[in-house]
């Protein structure tokens, strides 16, 4: 099989088709992911600018905008009054899990399209109503999967399509990092229950390995079992500061999970078939390396220098401006959402848990 075209055209942004015309966004959530990743991926798109910041107070979003050169700033309440409406056409959600859907009912009174964050809310419930919002004002909903345009992922995606591994059997992933010396503040959201969900790890870091496979293979989970720890006292509200699982795929296919909010940054995501391997490493820190291995063949690429982040946003401001589906979209994002609060109630419950 000819895999190596798959590898020359690694960059190739095989889901563009417009290259004409520009989504202005509204940046609601000024915390550290916003202003120092989404704000610069913005700058290097195609397709998107800045044209509105959202914060609590409209002091901290005109001092953001003042740094960033943007035109308007504005408050979350100002922000559901319709101030600014005539400014951008589209809203990108990034406050804390259990406030995105308060702002999908906005955009959705304003008819504006929504890229929110993952995971997609704080509870299945809350997902739900997501989706509803979004399907009752008739505007796109996506959730913020950045892995699903970064290139070596979906190169991933097309090896397996053309049978590079043979059949996938097993799958292997890991996400950890250390939060608190990442954000050195042990009342932060992630730390929060009421914030963040069902827990910290599984919904903030696990999501990643979970998801990303579900795109690599084109399958979903049909089944977990996990088992969930917190040891260290900044994590006494949250049931998971260590956390492992399995998960049985469609099409028989297993999968071993670890995340932790508290160890060595470390991300890897393995693909096992009958006939080769497919590893990303590092995988979902903002960088991600392939390696294709056979019997007599290794090859391995990255795409040092584009920004997944460039990539997502234009992916949306492409659907969005073409009217073309997205992918991923609020059902796909409420799947997660339903594998997370599986992988919780296995945890409690130490049973495995199906998914209907």
């Amino acid at each position: 099989m000819d895999f190596e075209r798959v590898f020359d055209s690694f960059t190739e942004r095989d889901w563009q088709t417009t290259t004409e015309g520009t989504v202005r966004f509204a940046l609601v959530g000024l915390g550290w992911w916003t202003v120092d990743e989404a704000i610069p991926a913005i700058r290097d798109t195609d397709l998107c600018e800045v044209s509105v910041l959202v914060s609590r107070s409209e002091e901290k979003a005109q001092r953001y905008a003042d740094e960033a050169d943007v035109p308007h700033a504005i408050s979350g309440a100002d922000f559901h009054d319709g101030a600014a409406t005539e400014h951008y056409d589209a809203v990108y959600i990034a406050t804390p899990n259990a406030y995105h859907l308060q702002y999908v009912e906005t955009a959705a009174e304003f008819d504006k399209a929504v890229l929110c964050e993952k995971p997609m809310a704080e509870s299945v419930e809350t997902a739900e109503e997501m989706v509803e919002t979004a399907n009752a004002g008739d505007i796109p909903l996506m959730v913020a999967y950045r892995m699903h345009t970064e290139p070596a992922v979906r190169r991933a995606r097309d090896l397996v399509e053309m049978g590079a591994i043979g059949e996938p059997v097993q799958v292997y992933g890991n996400n950890s990092q250390p939060l608190l010396s990442i954000i050195d503040d042990p009342d932060q959201w992630r730390l929060d229950p009421d914030a963040s969900g069902y827990g910290t790890s599984m919904m903030d870091l696990g999501v990643y390995p979970i998801n990303t496979a579900r795109f690599i293979l084109g399958a979903d989970p049909v089944s977990v079992q996990a088992q969930m720890h917190s040891e260290h006292e900044a994590f006494g509200d949250v049931p998971d500061e260590r956390s492992s699982a399995t998960a049985l795929y469609e099409g028989g296919i297993h999968a071993a999970i670890t995340a932790t909010q508290n160890a060595y940054d470390d991300t890897e995501l393995t693909i096992t078939g009958t006939e080769g391997q497919l590893t990303l490493s590092p995988a979902f820190h903002m960088e991600c390396r392939l390696t294709l291995e056979r019997e007599d063949y290794e090859v391995t690429a990255e795409a040092e220098e584009i920004n997944e982040m460039t990539e997502e946003f234009d992916y949306f401001a492409d659907r969005v401006l073409s009217e073309e589906p997205i992918y991923a979209d609020g059902e796909h994002g409420l799947y997660d959402m339903r594998v997370l609060e599986a992988l919780h109630e296995s945890a409690d419950a130490g049973e495995t848990v199906r998914l209907d």
